[in-house]
């Protein structure tokens, strides 16, 4: 038992403590990392911050911002976020089944007019909602939909010689506050912005960390049937159970708009 407890604290020593200085990726330019503890980690030594939850918040944050509305990322929705919403003169986002606004991108494309709304989950809008407490100068809500641009966008943001990280969401084992589960669809909405930060992929000096190249080729590899894969993959099946395979298409498709969703002081904005 003694030698059980050692390693386990070994291990959160190394997560939090003297293993740290090796996850930040800093020789390159590009970086890549998953959840809380990415985000933790990479946003304080990065120019700009993108952040992925392709089924559906960011999707979804694309998509509003499309339709020309203003989103207020929140986490999960709790106790306070009828009172968040209430001080910004918001929507609280809620249940598509009983008609609401929601994570929907299909039904925020769809608005005839914009609106302010919050929208909380517990994965995407929670990482954009504590990025700048962890220290992320900008902030950029990225998803297949939106890929290049949002690529094209933090390369200007980040400047001559600036760092861009981007974030997989994932999602959540046994409810909203279970461990991380990486995603599929995170993954290749990652690699599909990081295929555009680094279309050349240069073997000599590579601009891309080691993590950053491996998602970006995920997408490379996927990219022909990522219709498919979003299909297949197990948010999208759960999705699909719920009867949104529209959701499905409408996060699948690849850069269909050149709109870019900025986190502007509290709320994504057009970039």
């Amino acid at each position: 038992m003694t030698e059980v407890v050692a390693e386990l604290h070994d291990e959160r020593e190394t997560a939090g403590g003297r293993g740290s200085q090796f996850c930040d990726q800093t020789r390159h330019t590009y970086r890549f990392d998953w959840g809380p503890n990415g985000l933790r980690t990479l946003a304080p030594v990065s120019d700009v911050v993108v952040i992925v939850d392709v089924l559906r918040f960011t999707s979804a944050v694309s998509a509003a911002v499309e339709s020309g509305c203003t989103v207020f990322p929140y986490r999960w929705a709790d106790d306070g976020a009828a009172a968040y919403a209430a001080a910004r003169g918001a929507v609280l986002a809620g249940r598509r089944e009983t008609g609401e606004l929601s994570l929907s991108p299909t039904d925020l494309l769809a608005l005839d007019e914009p609106v302010r709304l919050v929208l909380p989950s517990p994965n995407g809008s929670a990482l954009s909602f504590a990025a700048r407490d962890h220290g992320a100068r900008h902030v950029l809500a990225g998803c297949l939909r939106n890929a290049t641009a949002t690529a094209r966008a933090a390369r200007r943001l980040a400047g001559d010689g600036g760092s861009v990280a981007v974030i997989a969401a994932g999602e959540r084992w046994h409810g909203a506050t279970g461990p991380l589960r990486p995603a599929v669809e995170d993954l290749l909405g990652a690699g599909a912005i990081l295929a555009a930060l680094d279309p050349a992929a240069a073997v000599a000096a590579p601009a891309c960390s080691p993590e950053a190249a491996a998602a970006r080729a995920a997408f490379v590899a996927a990219r022909p049937r990522v219709h498919d894969a979003l299909v297949g993959c197990a948010s999208g099946r759960e999705l699909l159970e719920r009867g949104w395979d529209d959701d499905v298409a409408t996060c699948a498709a690849h850069d269909v708009t050149d709109v870019v969703a900025h986190l502007v002081d509290d709320a994504f904005r057009r970039a």
